[in-house]
């Protein structure tokens, strides 16, 4: 059975003469056609803008839907004086921090003070069907061992305040503190998850059920599993590649022989603020053995766990090439030092960033 994918994408309105954030979004939302305006989202920020794809089944549809709405959005952006970028956090500044005019984003920032008036970041965000929650369940807990190598094929983020942070995914840094953020727990059944999500909710860790930011969930809005662990990711086709992945960990999780042991929620918070840290560079925390590894040694653990499922969708040519073309040119924060390192500063290297949002 082929799995359905849909895909989330959060993007940043920067000036393109300071490339601070520009709280534009309203003005770009209305000028996007009558199609993707629907299958757009308000953001928390106004100086953000976010993108949903239909339903899909092919990688090819999710590569073209993808696109389009990159391309148009940037063009509504351009017509601004705005830049569209994918690009995972706040690169210089955000001077205006006040969530969009919306009754619930202000009772976010009531509840959460300073913590929602950090600068913005922008996601990715991967659904897969899978209609039977229970199923959605095992599946995220599942998963745990590999979210972390999912994050640090996606790293997009490593400038803030117009400087290298030294992190591959400094939007995966500053969401830590968010307090209902970060790996699914090791959890056995609905009745588990249920009990777990409503124990946060009484403590104010989470306002209601909406705030669970874990990075995998069943969806609260439909019958999928949302894998929501990335930045965004700087071109479309990296995005084709984290969608095809996930959708085949999901698919190879669904059907698991034997469940795996439990990890330490401490030993997967470290693998992941290795791969927050590292992305591609050097090694990763593996979380079953809690020894580091060669980051490329567990894309290629990966790579071998989904074969099957990838093959069954069609996807295995797309995915090899894509993980050819990554190891050759780097993720997306490799992509962006490069960039600084050409010269012509912050503000050049962001102006390369958006032309790579859009590029084919």
């Amino acid at each position: 059975m082929t799995l359905t994918l849909g895909v989330e994408e959060e993007f940043l309105l920067l000036d393109p003469d300071t490339g601070e954030n520009a709280p534009m979004a309203e003005k770009v939302y209305a000028d996007l056609p009558d199609e993707l305006r629907h299958r757009s989202r308000r953001e928390f920020r106004p100086s953000m803008v976010e993108l949903v794809t239909d339903v899909c089944t092919s990688l090819d549809d999710l590569r073209d839907q993808l696109l389009t709405a990159r391309r148009a959005a940037a063009a509504a952006a351009s017509a601004t004086g705005t830049r569209l970028v994918a690009i995972g956090a706040t690169p210089v500044a955000e001077p205006i921090r006040e969530p969009m005019d919306d009754t619930r984003f202000r009772r976010i920032v009531d509840h959460y003070g300073p913590i929602a008036r950090d600068p913005a970041v922008c996601g990715c965000h991967v659904h897969v069907g899978v209609p039977d929650r229970a199923l959605a369940v095992r599946i995220c807990t599942r998963m745990r061992p590999w979210l972390p190598v999912i994050q640090a094929l996606a790293a997009n983020s490593p400038l803030h305040l117009g400087a290298d942070t030294g992190y591959a995914s400094w939007r995966s840094i500053q969401l830590d503190r968010w307090p209902s953020l970060g790996p699914w727990p090791h959890l056995a059944s609905v009745e588990d998850y249920e009990r777990t999500v409503e124990a946060l909710i009484a403590s104010g860790v989470m306002m209601d059920h909406s705030m669970l930011f874990w990075f995998s969930r069943p969806s609260a809005n439909f019958p999928t599993v949302e894998v929501r662990v990335t930045d965004v990711c700087l071109e479309a086709a990296d995005t084709v590649l984290i969608a095809a992945l996930v959708r085949s960990l999901v698919d190879t999780m669904a059907s698991l022989p034997a469940e795996p042991a439990a990890i330490p929620d401490m030993v997967l918070e470290a693998a992941h603020w290795n791969a927050a840290r590292a992305g591609l560079e050097g090694t990763l925390l593996d979380p079953r053995s809690a020894r580091p590894r060669p980051a490329w040694d567990l894309v290629a653990e990966l790579l071998d766990l989904v074969t099957p499922s990838l093959d069954r969708h069609g996807d295995l040519d797309v995915v090899t090439a894509e993980l050819d073309r990554l190891r050759r040119d780097g993720t997306g924060a490799a992509r962006q030092r490069r960039l600084l390192l050409e010269g012509g500063g912050v503000v050049a290297a962001l102006a390369a960033v958006g032309d790579a949002t859009v590029a084919g």
